[in-house]
């Protein structure tokens, strides 16, 4: 069965950025959590805060030659990272809060989705071929996690955890767009993959789904979420 549910370039527009919203509060939230488990000061918090969640997209806007970025076009959500970081460093030092590695992932998988499928359909929306669209969905997803933990001082976990991460990203931009050829609206495609990407990717950490070691005489262990 054919579903075309019609809607306006600006209501799709509109709810891309709604998403891409959110997805920006949760990555920004992750990037508290990460900067306050760190114990940076305030200004440490804020500015990991904003790289983990406006880094991701930024590159890809850079890579499409979109003018002017995401976060210039809607500044609103720069106010909202810097307010979520000096809240999130003040309360949780108060209430002498350690967040562990695992509550980081929480937020973390919920702009996993968010990203990684609307920046699939920008990506598709600016002309890009199917891959070249998933590949930016991926970049929109991990590269505010992979920069977030280079400021911390640790290997990127993205591509050292053996966790499923930047492999789910990319199998849900593909989602997106398969949808999409299947005659469903750009909005319900996106936001039907965004469930689909995050709902996978709390399941990989429920269950501690990972890759496979690459050299079966290597005995380095994974990056665990304790």
């Amino acid at each position: 069965m054919r579903v075309n549910l019609i809607l306006s370039s600006d209501a799709v527009t509109g709810v891309l950025m709604i998403l891409e919203g959110i997805g920006v509060i949760a990555f920004a939230l992750s990037g508290v959590l990460a900067a306050v488990r760190k114990r940076l000061d305030v200004v440490g918090v804020v500015f990991v805060a904003f790289v983990t969640a406006l880094g991701g997209g930024t590159l890809r806007d850079v890579l499409l030659d979109r003018q002017p970025f995401f976060w210039v076009a809607h500044e609103e959500w720069v106010w909202v990272v810097i307010g979520l970081g000096l809240v999130g460093a003040v309360v949780l030092r108060s209430r002498h809060f350690e967040p562990t590695f695992r509550a980081i992932q929480w937020p973390d998988a919920i702009g996993l989705g968010l990203f990684a499928a609307a920046g699939t359909q920008i990506a598709l929306d600016s002309g890009s071929t199917p891959l070249t669209a998933t590949l930016m969905g991926v970049v929109t997803a991990a590269v505010g996690g992979l920069l977030r933990d280079v400021l911390l001082n640790e290997i990127p976990w993205v591509v050292g955890s053996y966790q499923l991460y930047a492999v789910i990203a990319f199998a849900g931009g593909w989602l997106v767009w398969l949808l999409g050829i299947l005659g469903m609206a750009s909005v319900w495609a996106v936001g039907i993959s965004a469930v689909a990407i995050s709902l996978t990717r709390v399941l990989a950490i429920r269950f501690n789904w990972q890759l496979p070691n690459w050299r079966r005489d290597d005995h380095t262990g994974a990056i665990h979420l304790s």
